[in-house]
């Protein structure tokens, strides 16, 4: 573990040099890793750890979409894909990968298979903080550590294969075998980390739900659809104002933030638009820093787990969401984007 200095504050973190790829194979080499779900996370995670060389078999009701996905993945009936139960049985590390919903509705069958040694792999810490609201209560002789890549599970698997990696947080919420940092690392460098940073699963599960409904997705969304109705208010037609709020960002402005920093990408701009970016940047923030307290506030309060918890389990939920997604799929601003990526050069 090394110490780096992130704006004048030393966190622990834990690189592909000091933990090797060879190190991790040698600490898991007696492992069984069941990955139980292949949805999200699931694919993502699963393949990366096959493909450097671990023990992984699936664990995925049959039949369904996702246990043909893992078939069609190579992962073979029998021998590396099974039922749930029988995954959960033949594991010694279980990745429990479901969605929170799905968590708690397997989480009976799932504990009783969680015999002494074993460890409990999230990549969430929704279940354990939360656990007055999910029951998630795990016994007291398995080790039960995280590992959360930041970002989508297809994010993670497309980037290994270009040989990068997506940057994880990890955490140990109970060290019953004196072996969970070293199992928790190992598992974390087999999936494709980039690095991985210190947290624990309160402080996970907070960033990540704040995270997910502020800038990564909910106010990213709101904003872009609030700048796109003021230009169209204003006589400007879709296609600019698609490209002057969506286009513009996403194929290039974001990508040099990402390149070297916020400086870097205001360095290589006109000295009209830093000038405005800089003039406005300080009414944006204080405009949504109360929205953001609020957020957060709802989350330590477990008011958004629990909203998730309740929407999340009804037995029409896809539908529902399917028909909000349709809404938004369906707007003149993402119809407009459609026919914009389509015009991108190479389609």
């Amino acid at each position: 573990m090394a110490v780096m200095n992130f704006g004048g504050i030393d966190e622990n973190v834990v690189t592909r040099e000091e933990f090797p790829l060879a190190k991790a194979k040698e600490v898991l080499a007696n492992e069984t890793i069941a990955v139980i779900g292949y949805g999200v996370q699931g694919p993502g995670q699963a393949l990366n750890l096959r493909d450097n060389g671990f023990n992984v078999i699936v664990g995925q009701r049959k039949p369904s979409k996702s246990w043909d996905k893992a078939e069609k993945d190579g992962f073979v009936p029998g021998q590396t894909l099974f039922e749930p139960e029988e995954a959960l049985q033949k594991g010694t590390i279980i990745m429990y990968l479901l969605s929170d919903a799905a968590q708690i509705e397997m989480w009976p069958t799932v504990k009783k298979h969680l015999t002494a040694g074993k460890a409990l792999y999230f990549s969430h810490g929704f279940g354990v903080t939360y656990k007055d609201r999910t029951g998630i209560i795990p016994p007291a002789d398995v080790d039960v550590i995280l590992t959360a890549p930041k970002g989508s599970g297809t994010s993670l698997r497309r980037l290994f294969l270009e040989g990068k990696g997506l940057n994880s947080s990890y955490a140990i919420f109970q060290d019953a075998t004196g072996k969970a940092h070293d199992r928790t690392i190992a598992l974390g460098i087999g999936i494709g980390s980039g690095y991985l940073f210190e947290t624990t699963f309160q402080k996970e599960v907070y960033s990540d739900l704040t995270g997910e409904r502020g800038v990564l997705m909910g106010a990213l969304a709101g904003i872009m659809e609030a700048q796109y109705s003021v230009l169209r208010e204003n006589g400007h037609s879709p296609s600019e104002a698609f490209n002057e709020t969506v286009e513009e960002l996403t194929e290039s402005l974001i990508k040099l933030v990402s390149e070297n920093g916020m400086d870097w990408m205001y360095g290589n701009c006109s000295t009209t638009a830093q000038r405005g970016a800089l003039d406005w940047k300080g009414p944006f923030r204080e405009a949504v820093l109360p929205v953001f307290k609020e957020l957060y506030a709802k989350v330590a309060a477990g008011e958004e787990a629990q909203r998730s918890i309740d929407t999340n389990s009804q037995p029409d939920y896809r539908e529902k969401l399917e028909a909000e997604l349709a809404v938004i799929r369906n707007s003149e601003m993402w119809q407009t984007g459609k026919v914009v990526r389509s015009l991108r050069p190479g389609k």
